[in-house]
C-alpha cells in the first residue's frame, strides 16, 4: 500500500479505535505511542477488570458528560455501545452487565480487550511504533490552493515522518505513569486550538479530619455518600447529590467508585463554597430500626469498644466512641438515650469535609482539554488545521464514572480514524 498515511499519536483506547477504522477503510496508517507498550491505561481501567461502556440509553450518555455531551451526538450515531460490544464479541471477548449498567469482559480482565483490539488493529496492517515520543507537528501554511494550513507530518525525536493526516490521540494529563502527559494539548496549540485548563475530574477526595488517615485502607460496601454544599453566607446544607456503592479511605481522604463519581460536582462546588460529605453507614435501616436494634443489643453489659465491632467493621469501630462521644469502656447498658441517639445520628450521617481534589496526576480523568468548539463533532477534525483530528481524552469531554469515557474515547477514535482515511481520499 502506497500514498499518504494516517499517523495517529498515541496507542491508547481511542488511538486503537482510530488506527483500526483507518485501515479497514483503505489507508496506510501507523501509530507512534511514546511508551513500551499499547492501551496501558485502558489495561488497568475498572480496576483491572475494564468497564467499557454502559447499558444506558443515548440520552443518559449525553447527559453524563453535561455541559459538553452534546458534542458527541455526531460520533456516538456512528459508533455506539452495540457496536462497540458487537466489534469485542466478533474478536472473542464476551461481556457481562453488573450494577448501574456498567458493562465489563466476561473474563473480568481490561488487558483481554485491549489484546483483542490490538490484534485487530495489527490484523487490518497496522504500523505500531512504540517508544516513539513526537516531538511536534509539521504544519504547512495557507497556500492559493488552501485558505487554512495543514499538517503535512510530525516531527519526532530522532526523525521525521510525513502524513497525509493526524490523529491526535494522546490522552489527558491524568495517569501520568501510563503515558497521559499531556502532550497532545502542545500540539493542539502548534495548529492554533485553545485549551481549556485540565483539571482533575474523576479523583479521590481529600479531606480536613485527621482520623480519617486512621482508616486508611478500609473499604465500605452498600453504604450511601451524599454530596452536600454550603454557599457562602447560607449556612445551610443542600444535598446536591448522593451514590450508593463501595467507598474507599485512604490516608488523606475518600476515594472508590461512588467518591469518583461525586467528586466530579464536588470539584467544581469547592470553588464557590463549602463541601460536605455526608456517609450513610445503614441506609437499608430507618433511624427507628436501628433505635430498635440497639435497644435491644445494648441490655447487654459489653463494653461499648467490644460491641461495636458488631455493628461496624474493625477500623471503623475503634475510631467510632470518639467520633461519637462516649466512653469506650462504657457498658452498653448505661448508654443513655441521648448517647444513642447520638450514634444512630452518626450511623446515618459520618460527615466529612472535602479540602480539595487530588491532584490531576493521580485522577482518573482529565477534565478539560481541546476546546470542543474548535473541532467538527461529525468528523474529529479540527476546524483550524485541515488533515489534523483528535480523539478520546485529549478533548474536552468527561463523564462520571460507569464506562461512559472509555465509550466516548471508542466512538471518537473509530470516527477521527474513519474520517482521516476520507479526508486522505477526498
Amino acid at each position: 500500500m502506497s500514498g499518504p498515511r494516517v499517523v495517529v499519536i498515541g496507542g491508547g483506547a481511542a488511538g486503537l479505535l482510530a488506527a483500526g477504522r483507518a485501515a479497514q477503510c483503505g489507508a496506510r496508517v501507523v501509530v507512534l505511542e511514546k511508551g513500551p507498550k499499547l492501551a496501558q491505561k485502558l489495561r488497568i481501567s475498572g480496576k483491572g477488570r475494564g468497564n467499557v461502556t454502559n447499558t444506558a440509553d443515548l440520552g443518559d450518555f449525553i447527559e453524563a458528560f453535561a455541559p459538553n455531551g452534546k458534542f458527541l451526538y455526531g460520533a456516538f450515531s456512528k459508533f455506539f455501545r452495540d457496536d462497540l460490544l458487537g466489534l469485542l464479541r466478533e474478536m472473542g471477548v464476551e461481556t457481562k452487565v453488573e450494577r448501574g449498567g456498567r458493562v465489563f469482559p466476561a473474563s473480568d480482565r481490561a488487558s483481554d480487550v485491549a489484546d483483542a483490539l490490538e490484534r485487530w488493529m495489527e490484523q487490518r496492517g497496522v504500523s505500531v511504533k512504540l517508544n516513539a515520543r513526537v516531538k511536534s507537528l509539521d504544519i504547512a501554511g495557507p497556500d492559493d490552493a488552501r485558505e487554512r494550513p495543514r499538517v503535512v507530518g510530525v516531527n519526532l525525536y530522532g526523525g521525521r515522518m510525513e502524513a497525509g493526516a493526524v490523529i491526535v490521540a494522546t490522552g489527558g494529563a491524568s495517569y501520568p505513569k501510563t503515558g497521559s502527559t499531556g502532550d497532545g494539548y502542545a500540539m493542539a496549540r502548534e495548529a492554533g486550538h485553545t485549551i481549556v485548563t485540565p483539571k482533575p475530574a474523576l479523583s479521590a477526595i481529600i479531606t480536613r479530619e485527621d482520623w480519617v488517615g486512621e482508616l486508611q485502607g478500609l473499604s465500605l460496601k452498600n453504604v450511601e455518600a451524599s454530596l452536600m454544599f454550603e454557599e457562602p453566607g447560607s449556612q445551610k446544607l443542600r444535598k446536591v447529590a448522593s451514590e450508593f456503592g463501595e467507598m474507599l479511605f485512604t490516608h488523606n481522604g475518600v476515594s472508590g467508585p461512588i467518591i469518583l463519581t461525586l467528586s466530579r460536582q464536588a470539584g467544581k462546588l469547592l470553588r464557590s463554597g463549602e463541601v460536605i460529605i455526608s456517609i450513610d453507614l445503614k441506609p437499608a435501616l430507618t433511624p427507628e430500626q436501628l433505635h430498635a436494634r440497639l435497644i435491644r443489643d445494648f441490655k447487654q453489659t459489653r463494653h461499648f469498644a467490644n460491641y461495636l465491632p458488631d455493628l461496624l467493621p474493625r477500623l471503623l469501630a475503634e475510631a467510632f466512641p470518639e467520633l461519637v462521644g462516649i466512653d469506650p469502656s462504657k457498658p452498653v447498658n448505661s448508654v443513655t438515650a441521648v448517647e444513642r441517639t447520638r450514634l444512630v445520628d452518626l450511623l446515618k450521617d459520618l460527615r466529612v469535609t472535602a479540602a480539595r481534589l487530588a491532584p490531576l496526576d493521580e485522577a482518573i480523568v482529565t477534565q478539560g482539554g481541546v476546546s470542543i468548539r474548535e473541532i467538527d463533532p461529525r468528523t474529529m477534525m479540527s476546524k483550524l488545521a485541515d488533515g489534523l483530528f483528535f480523539a478520546g481524552e485529549v478533548i474536552d469531554i468527561d463523564a462520571e464514572t460507569g464506562g461512559y469515557n472509555l465509550q466516548a474515547a471508542f466512538s471518537t477514535g473509530y470516527v477521527a480514524g474513519e474520517s482521516a482515511a476520507e479526508y486522505l481520499g477526498s
